[in-house]
């Protein structure tokens, strides 16, 4: 149950005054749907005006706050398509106009009644040769409250929303906060000066307060970090089963090749774990191509041996059945049973499925999200591998981990390299192993970047490749135009490639079909088609050996997360492949600097360490997954700096100062429900 003081903060921001149906959309827009969120909307910058005496004292492009009296009302000759302009003087008589544009010329009629002194505020500029100040954004009778300097929070809006009408609503949330007590460790609390919570929120929008700033921040980071320890602890807490392989299945496997020594390293890490009755939760972190799914097979196998079934849970439904035929065709030598379970799955096909989990002649399951729905039971479930495990969210994890009969041990896998200043605010309640070379023999990946003005000359080097007996992808970053001209479709580029090339040409985006998407990728994977057109959704997974060529368009709208997983795609097989960027012209110095990066190495970690530096304080790890909570407060700077002492606080609590049960547990308990962390107050005995 949430602490009831909390509730205040939880009430529907309808409950505000002024919020009706019509302003609700635009908050619903932005997530604003309760007064806590609200109350964390936090100002994007800070503006300072300056109040002046005259129109004399101001700079033009400044933001100051004058006296003037209008003397006339303009409307435009064309009512509804010019600016409607209101004529004022100042105390020395200099003329400015306000200028208003659509609907906002009505407030200006009720505003501005001409002869009446108002104080206007906003920003000084010229147009031609008179002064003015577009869409005002306060006009006041009386000066007292705006004189000397006046700073005023800019929020982040949507259509319908005005900064007064936020600022208002943003005032109230304020107003409902409760005293609360610290939960803040006393010696960090102390050494970083941080005001009390209250205190911080109300600084955080009244100017730009970096104390007031990073104590916010810092509760963020403390409340992921107790969640994830509670999960951590709740697991070793959990009745598992000890699993000890006698290697029988495993050393029927006839690998093509030799596992690496980072491969060999991290089975042994899961093995030892799996001999423990205490579930495990380890992640695998591996760069594109370094060989996860041989090792999530080896783990699954240890299970197998030991009489348990395996599951293995993918975030999409290409990706789960290139997984089932990779892991039919690598464990077809040891005789075990492999199946896969999609939302596709219907009739008799299901009831199938079903039958052979709970009897047991299913040893491992392939599939999506559908795997931990109600319906699906096992005989005797010992072991999850969870794959590109940020698509998924810690509940999703808790849910499949209540499918055995013990608490079955949970091995996630990303390949997705997180530099390992971030690896705590990601998977702090995981063990780490990292595949960190490639396995011998693969290739280098020629990567070239060429202007997009040269498309055609591409288009005819994609003809010779095909024609060479080849495969290739050609990847772009929307599948329908938007305003922007210059961004290429995938629908539009696939109909300009098919032309070309015939039906030797598929497509594959993510609002097909989900039986045209497979039946396009079963085209492309089994070598009937030549040449693929798809988004990003073949970013992770997509296992075709002869594809070769790998064409990126628009290459610098793509994160390098992005671009590094689009290239993993080709150098999977003995030939030598290439991947072309094609850059446009509107090209940044960080955009530069990106592709430069993506000549010169392969290395995904190194990759994820340099765009950690070259995005500063961007948006964490790029974009935003569906899985766990994003952080809303901490940027990117926080949390590098921030993270590890909210860590170790975190373990503070935990191990020295009683958990969720002492006095600053209680406090604790309220931080974990206030950032909607309470999965990890659930999992606690009576919590």
């Amino acid at each position: 149950m949430r602490p009831e003081t909390l509730n205040p903060l939880f009430a529907e921001t309808r409950d505000l005054d002024g919020v009706g149906p019509k302003l609700m959309k635009p908050l619903e827009k932005l997530g604003l749907t309760r007064v806590r969120d609200l109350a964390y909307h936090l100002p994007e910058r800070f503006v300072t005006r300056r109040a002046i005496a005259n129109l004399d004292e101001g700079g033009e492009g400044e933001q100051v706050i004058v006296a003037l009296t209008p003397t006339e009302h303009r409307a435009a000759r064309n009512p509804g398509r010019g600016p409607y302009r209101v004529l004022a003087q100042d105390d020395a008589g200099n003329i400015c106009a306000l200028t208003y544009f659509g609907r906002a010329s009505y407030t200006a009629k009720k505003q501005l009644p001409v002869g009446e002194k108002r104080w206007v505020a906003g920003r000084l500029d010229r147009y031609g040769d008179m002064l003015q100040i577009v869409h005002p954004d306060h006009i006041e009778k009386e000066s007292a409250a705006h004189m000397g300097r006046m700073v005023e929070p800019v929020y982040a809006l949507s259509e319908g929303l005005t900064q007064p009408r936020i600022a208002s609503l943003t005032a109230q949330a304020l107003d409902r906060l409760p005293e609360l007590a610290e939960w803040i460790e006393s010696s960090q609390f102390e050494r970083e000066g941080w005001p009390p919570w209250r205190d911080a929120m109300i600084l955080a929008h009244k100017d730009t307060n970096e104390r007031a700033r990073d104590r916010l921040a810092y509760d963020e980071l403390l409340a992921n970090s107790l969640a994830l320890l509670l999960v951590k602890a709740e697991g070793r807490r959990r009745k598992g089963q000890a699993l000890a392989g006698d290697g029988r299945l495993r050393a029927k496997l006839d690998l093509p090749f030799e596992m690496t020594s980072a491969q060999k390293r991290s089975i042994s890490e899961i093995e030892g774990d799996l001999q423990q009755e205490a579930p495990m939760l380890r992640l695998l972190q591996g760069d594109v191509g370094a060989g996860k799914t041989v090792v999530a097979l080896a783990a699954m196998l240890i299970a197998n041996e030991a009489g348990k079934q395996a599951a293995l849970l993918a975030p999409t439904e290409i990706l789960a059945r290139q997984h089932f035929e990779t892991l039919r065709k690598m464990a077809a030598p040891t005789g075990v049973e492999v199946a896969i379970l999609t939302g596709r799955a219907k009739g008799k096909e299901r009831e199938s499925i079903l039958m052979g989990l709970l009897d047991g002649s299913i040893d491992i399951l392939v599939g999506t999200h559908s795997i931990f729905q109600d319906t699906v039971n096992y005989r005797d479930l010992g072991i999850v591998v969870i794959d590109e495990q940020h698509r998924f969210g810690v509940q999703q994890r808790l849910a499949l981990a209540g499918k055995g009969k013990r608490a079955p041990h949970t091995l996630a896998m990303t390949a997705t390299p997180i530099p390992r200043s971030l690896t705590l605010a990601q998977y702090g309640e995981m063990d780490v192993s990292r595949l960190d070379e490639l396995p011998p023999g693969r290739q280098a990946i020629d990567t070239r970047v060429i202007a997009q003005e040269r498309i055609e000359d591409m288009v005819a080097g994609v003809a010779r490749h095909i024609s060479a007996g080849q495969q290739a992808y050609w990847v772009c970053p929307m599948v329908r135009d938007s305003e922007i001209a210059d961004i290429a479709a995938a629908e539009a580029r696939y109909a300009a490639l098919k032309e070309r090339f015939g039906d030797d040409v598929v497509m594959v985006h993510g609002q097909l079909k989900p039986e045209v998407k497979d039946a396009n990728m079963e085209r492309f994977a089994n070598g009937d088609a030549k040449l693929l057109v798809a988004t990003t959704v073949i970013e992770v997974g997509v296992d075709v050996p002869s594809a070769t060529l790998m064409v990126i368009e628009q290459a610098e709208r793509f994160g390098l997360a992005q671009l590094h997983q689009l290239r993993g795609r080709v150098g999977r097989g003995s030939e030598k492949s290439v991947c072309v960027l094609l850059r446009g012209n509107a090209l940044s110095e960080t955009g530069r600097k990106r592709l430069a990066l993506m000549r010169e190495t392969q290395d995904g970690f190194r990759i994820a360490e340099e765009d950690l530096e070259l995005r500063g304080g961007g948006e964490l790890l790029g974009t935003r997954q569906s899985g766990d909570a994003a952080f809303n407060v901490a940027n990117l700077e926080q949390v590098q700096k921030l993270l590890p002492a909210a860590h170790a606080d975190a373990r503070l609590l935990m191990e020295r100062d009683g958990g969720l049960t002492s006095k600053r547990g209680e406090a604790a308990r309220q931080l974990l429900y206030l950032f909607e962390r309470d999965w990890g107050v659930q999992l606690l005995r009576g919590g």
